[in-house]
Parts: C-alpha cells; structure tokens; sequence
C-alpha cells in the first residue's frame, strides 16, 4: 500500500519521532524502504550516547535495555504509530513525511540504466552514418568511457553529441587548422584543446578512423590530429623523399639525384600537387639512411622513394595517400622487429602497401646470413600482411635491420632504375 503522508499530524508525528536523535532509526527504515525490504525486525544503534536512549524512552514508553547497543524493533514503532493516530498508516508513512519520497532502488537503478541508454544514442547513430566507426563506438561504450568522461547521462549525451558532430566532418579536406574546425564544427575555437573530455573522445575517435598508431606525448598528439587533416603545427611533421617531382623546388631535387624534405604545410597548402611519377611504383622505407644509400648509389636514375623515419608522421601519410589515390602502387620494407613490425601494421591501416622484401622468407633468409646479429626484445608484434613473420621472429630471435639488408634493398631499385 501506498504511504498517505497527508493523514499524518504532523505536531504529532514529529513530537514522537521527528527528534535529531532518532535520525538514526529513520535512516535504517529508510535504507530498508529503497530496497523493497518490509519494516519489520530489529534495527540497532550502536554506542548510543544518552540523548538518544532518551528519545527512544519517549518514543516506546519505556527505558530501552542497557548495554553497549540500542535496538529497536520496527513492528513496535509501526503499532506505536497507528495507534496514536500521529501516522494512521504506519512508518512507512511516518517516514515520507519526516523525510522525503523514497525511490525504490531497483526502479532508481532501471531509471539511470534507461538514461545512460538514451546517452549513449549519438555514438549508435554515429555508427550508422560512419559505419567504419562503429567498432569504436561500440568500444567507447563498453569501456565507459563517456561515464568516466562526463560522470551524468545528461553531459555524456551532450559530450557524445559534441564528438559524433566532429567526426562526421573528419577528414578534413584540405586540412584546417585545429582551432578553425572546432570553432566552425562545435562553436568555440578551444574546444577540442588538450586536456578537455571532448579533445580525448574525438582523438579516440580520429585515431579509430585513420589508423594511426598508439603513442602519447605533444607531439604524438599533434600527429594524430594531422592524420585526420586538424593542423596544430604545419612545419614540425615531415617526410623524407628521394626523387619525387612536381614542384620546381623538387625537381631540382631529383634532378640532382638528393633526398627532399616536404612539410605538412606545404602539402596542406597546395592540395593539387600530383607527383609525376604517381602512377608508378613508389618504394618505402623505414630509415633515412635507406634513403641515403639510394641517392649515394643510383642519383637521379634511383626509383620515387619515401622514408617514415620511424612511426608514420601525419605528412607522410597525406603524401602517401595522395600517391595511392593517382593509382602509386607502394612497396614497404622496414626493420626486422617488433617495433618494425608495428610501424608496418599502422602503416596498413592507413594506405593500402605490399611487402618489398618484408615477408617471412625474407627474414629467414637475411637471419641465417648475416652474422652477429642483435638479439630481439620487446614485446611480440602482428604482422598482417604475413602471418607467418611475426612467428619467424618469435623463433629466430634475432633482429635484422634495414642496413643489414641495404645491399638487396639497393639491387632492387638498380633494376628498375631507368637505362642511360
């Protein structure tokens, strides 16, 4: 039944049980009223001081038991209650009048679940719309990281709503600066700077849609929008190349047979450049002194070369990706390691490449050859592209780098080189 507080007396009512020293005794009724549970048994206080044996006297009438304790049973203030008309339905009455409505705690727990339901409803129809986004979605959501983010269903949702705007509109194209996309996209420039809920949800978000690999620190961070196309700074991310043409500045380059260093900006600023060579195959490496043995060796005759100097940088992923789009079919050799085998696979998630000597057999063969070779460390990398060399490394336990290799790697890019 329902409580009644209004047929409460209420001077009655809080004369019996309304004194501070019996909040106590409402607070266990109450506690037992959220969990369903009926008010009935004993509740005790202990270390009771003696104000509060007093209230208990006045409320029974009579001196409660001694000791270290206090118990009450609640059917005795239930009948106390009834019978003097101070609460005609009883404690559960007697409570919501003294203290408030009490939510039923399964209903309350079924209320939050609904509302962190209709919170999360960006990120579903952010995967419906992106649909190469709804792994992440789903992953956002069962890690909770939205709750942790925005600690209430009504900020997650308007958190959610704020992220899937942003990503709906990434990539940019041509790139933006960062500030310039969040005060168009979300209506302040500085929403999406570092250290804000919203910049950690949609550099999640940017990294799930580009690829690019896990890292930390400013300048991680700062590559990571760029692979997206958000610029926080133009000039620091760069790629190393070595006989790509199109601009005068690099055609003097490979006219002389030198490496050439473009920066973010300059291919942010003139989205039309096209290699010439696009169409070609375009040969990729991990280390810069790949790069340099190719000039050293074949000049201007060397095949289009690109160097990622380490993990992909934002301008080596837009050039690269420029190339795959006019038709570059991108051949990939990096280091024999688990970090090599890292920079691979964040690589393949952002452009589409083929092994240049980077397969399972190609490291057997380079591992039984070379002498003294450097034992492998770390911690144990995939390798999509073939299954079969993330075990070969495994099993060979030796590290074999793009040097060790360089006189293949160069023989290669000899017999394409073009006759004089």
């Amino acid at each position: 039944m329902t409580p009644r507080p209004e047929r409460v007396d209420t001077a009655r009512l809080t004369r019996l049980l309304g004194a501070p020293e019996l909040a106590w005794l409402l607070d266990r009724a109450r506690h037992r009223m959220a969990r369903g549970r009926p008010l009935t048994g004993a509740v005790t206080l202990t270390g009771p001081d003696q104000n509060q044996r007093a209230a208990v006297e006045r409320l029974l009438g009579r001196a409660p038991r001694g000791g270290r304790s206090l118990t009450v049973r609640l059917e005795t203030v239930d009948e106390i209650l009834r019978r003097s008309g101070a609460s005609p339905d009883g404690l559960a009455a007697a409570v919501t009048a003294l203290t408030g409505p009490v939510a039923r705690l399964d209903e309350t727990r079924r209320a939050e679940a609904a509302a962190w339901e209709e919170a999360h409803a960006p990120l579903g129809e952010l995967g419906a719309a992106r649909p190469e986004l709804a792994d992440w979605a789903a992953r956002v959501r069962a890690e909770g990281l939205a709750r942790r983010l925005a600690r209430t269903p009504k900020a997650a949702r308007e958190l959610l709503a704020d992220a899937a705007a942003a990503l709906r509109a990434l990539p940019a194209d041509p790139p933006v600066s960062l500030a310039a996309f969040a005060a168009r996209t979300l209506g302040s420039a500085h929403a999406l700077d570092d250290g804000r809920p919203l910049a950690t949800l949609v550099l999640s978000g940017t990294r799930a849609l580009t690829g690019f690999a896990d890292g930390s620190g400013a300048r991680w961070r700062r590559e990571a929008w760029a692979s997206a196309g958000l610029l926080k700074d133009e000039l620091s991310s760069t790629v190393l190349t070595l006989n790509l043409r199109g601009t005068p500045a690099l055609d003097w380059s490979a006219d002389a047979g030198e490496p050439a260093v473009l920066t973010l900006r300059q291919l942010a600023r003139d989205t039309s450049f096209v290699p010439h060579a696009a169409a070609g195959r375009v040969h990729v490496c991990e280390n810069p002194a790949v790069i340099a043995a190719a000039a050293d060796a074949h000049g201007p005759g060397c095949p289009l070369m690109v160097c990622l100097q380490g993990q992909p940088s934002a301008a080596a992923l837009t050039l690269l990706r420029r190339l795959h789009a006019r038709g570059a079919q991108l051949l990939y050799h990096g280091d024999f390691d688990w970090g090599g085998l890292r920079i691979a696979a964040a690589l393949a998630r952002a452009v589409p490449w083929r092994p240049w000597r980077y397969t399972a057999a190609d490291y057997r063969a380079a591992a039984t050859t070379a002498p003294g070779l450097p034992a492998l460390t770390g911690t144990p990398a995939e390798s999509p592209w073939d299954p079969d060399l993330s075990g070969a490394l495994a099993g060979l336990g030796v590290r074999v780098e793009e040097e060790t290799v360089l006189d293949n790697l160069l023989s290669d890019l000899a017999d394409l080189a073009p006759t004089p």
